[in-house]
C-alpha cells in the first residue's frame, strides 16, 4: 500500500492528513474551509485516492493560510506516498469538461516541483472562497508533491465549473500518472534512473 501520514503544526494552522494513493475514493475531509471541502471530496473521488483530512486554521483572518498549508501538506503527501516512482507511469494528462468549462491538466512526476497556472475564473469570489486560493493550492501542491503540473483552461465563464474542473482534472491526471506500468519491470522511468 501506497500510504503516508502528514502532521503540521503552525501558528496559523494545524493540520493532519493521511492519504492512501491505492484506494477507493473515500474522503474525510473537515478543513474549516467549505469550497475546498468540496474540491477535496471531489479530487479523492476521481482519483480514487483515500483521503482523511483536518485542519484548524485562522480563518477569522481569511482562509489564504488554510488553502496553503493543506496544498503544502497534500503535496507532501503524494511525495511519500510515491516512494522511489519505480514502475509509475510517470506522465499523464486530462481534458475534462465541467459543462461549458473545459480543463486541461498534464501532470510529470519529475521530482521537479513546478506548476503552470493558466485558469482565468472571472469572479473574484465563490461564495465566500476567493478564486485566486485555487492557485495557492496547487502551487503549494505541486512545488511540494516535486512534480509538474500544467493547468489550462479552455473555455469557460463560470467560476466554480473552472476550478471544479481544475480539481477534477488533476485528479484523473494524477491517478493515471501514479499508476505502476507493468511493462517497465520496476525501472524509474527516466534515462537518469531516478526522479527526485
Amino acid at each position: 500500500m501506497r500510504t503516508s501520514e502528514i502532521s503540521r503544526k503552525t501558528a496559523e494552522t494545524d493540520i493532519s492528513l493521511k492519504l492512501n494513493l491505492d484506494g477507493t475514493g473515500q474522503s474525510e475531509i473537515s478543513t474549516g474551509v467549505g469550497f475546498l471541502d468540496h474540491m477535496l471530496t471531489l479530487f479523492a473521488r476521481h482519483g480514487r485516492f483515500d483521503l482523511a483530512l483536518r485542519c484548524q486554521g485562522d480563518t477569522n483572518v481569511d482562509d489564504h493560510h488554510s488553502v496553503e498549508d493543506i496544498g503544502i501538506c497534500l503535496g507532501k503527501a503524494f511525495r511519500e506516498a510515491l516512494g522511489d516512482k519505480a514502475g509509475l507511469t510517470r506522465y499523464a494528462d486530462c481534458a475534462l469538461p465541467m459543462d461549458e468549462a473545459l480543463i486541461l491538466t498534464a501532470v510529470d512526476l519529475s521530482g521537479r516541483g513546478k506548476c503552470v497556472y493558466a485558469l482565468e475564473p472571472p469572479t473574484e469570489k465563490i461564495g465566500t472562497f476567493d478564486t485566486q486560493l485555487a492557485e495557492e493550492f496547487f502551487y503549494a501542491f505541486a512545488s511540494n508533491a516535486a512534480l509538474t503540473l500544467h493547468l489550462r483552461q479552455l473555455s469557460g465563464r463560470n467560476s466554480h465549473h473552472i476550478i471544479e474542473g481544475a480539481f477534477k482534472s488533476a485528479a484523473r491526471s494524477l491517478r493515471a500518472a501514479v499508476k505502476v506500468d507493468p511493462d517497465l519491470n520496476g525501472e524509474v522511468l527516466s534515462t537518469k534512473g531516478v526522479l527526485e
